[in-house]
């Protein structure tokens, strides 16, 4: 399983413009896209960053997929008043409990087959047992060397207890890949339909 992340740097006052647009538009034309497993989008209302992440059941789907969504980038920029990064990940790691309402996104660079053996064996486990976890997923770039880990909250008082023992897992999670952490992220979970199986 493959997927696709769009990060739009953009303005808060469009936050919301930005989700009826993923809702009304982006999400049910991925659902006619041969190879498409549904979609997520993530925000943050304070500094108007948003990811709009859509998975595939491979890596060719994704790829043959890009044409068709390229104009729906470009009108998501122009929604939201954005720049717009975006990335391509193999999905390594996905468990989900039950739905949420926010998450955390840590961005690590380092070993991702230690990464992904210590997120799937250790992490997870240890997530588990934290008030308020929903689910988590591990995304990876083999060409970059970078790993995107993701916990989902039930909402956003869980997410913020949570940040001591998310701490120590992500600080955990760099040296046992002689990695280090990149970025870390808090967002709202504005729509929530990644339709991938477990893989845990």
């Amino acid at each position: 399983m493959y997927a696709r992340s769009s990060t739009f740097h953009g303005r808060p006052d469009q936050v919301d413009a930005g989700i009826a647009f993923v809702e009304n538009e982006v999400a049910p034309m991925l659902h006619d896209i041969t190879g498409s497993r549904g979609l997520s989008f993530i925000v943050d209302r304070h500094d108007g960053q948003c990811i709009a992440t859509s998975s595939w059941e491979s890596e060719e789907a994704m790829r043959a997929s890009d044409g068709q969504l390229r104009a729906m980038r470009d009108r998501g920029k122009g929604i939201l008043g954005a720049s717009l990064q975006i990335d391509e990940w193999e999905i390594a790691v996905m468990h989900r409990d039950q739905h949420g309402q926010c998450c955390r996104v840590s961005w690590l660079q380092g070993d991702l087959d230690a990464m992904t053996d210590t997120f799937r064996t250790s992490i997870l486990r240890d997530l588990e047992e934290t008030a308020g976890f929903c689910g988590a997923s591990l995304l990876v770039n083999s060409s970059t060397g970078m790993g995107c880990a993701s916990t989902v909250w039930q909402d956003r008082a869980a997410m913020e207890a949570s940040r001591a023992s998310a701490d120590d897992m992500r600080s955990r999670t760099a040296s046992e890949s002689k990695g280090e952490i990149v970025d870390v992220h808090e967002y709202e979970l504005a729509y929530a339909h990644l339709h991938v199986p477990e893989m845990a």
